[in-house]
């Protein structure tokens, strides 16, 4: 199974790549262990995300900027309102980066 590696940059990505790589400085893990772990971060998020979140949101606000590189989606909107059934939260600014999952497959 093919992974993006977009998920490294969420918070909890950020703090597991610090991690691996204080335990890689100190020489508690081996630099190839650290990219399996990640590797397997990878992995982990997609499929969870894939077979555990099932609500649906919507999401209004003013386009700032959009981009479509490398078959990726890149939006930045401000002034957004995220509706999900439990309620709706106000956000200024927010970064979406969309990925095709068909590309996962290949």
């Amino acid at each position: 199974m093919a992974t993006f590696e977009l998920y490294r940059r969420s918070t909890i990505g950020m703090c597991l790549t610090e991690t691996l790589d204080e335990m890689v400085q100190s020489g508690t893990l081996s630099p190839e262990l650290a990219i399996q772990v990640l590797v397997q971060f990878d992995k982990s998020m997609t499929e969870a995300l894939e077979t555990q979140v099932k609500s649906k949101v919507s999401i209004k606000g003013h386009l700032h900027t959009y981009r479509f590189c490398d078959n990726v989606w890149t939006f930045i909107l401000q002034n957004a309102t995220f509706k999900a059934d439990e309620g709706s939260e106000n956000v200024g600014r927010v970064k979406i980066v969309a990925c095709d999952s068909k590309l996962l497959t290949q």
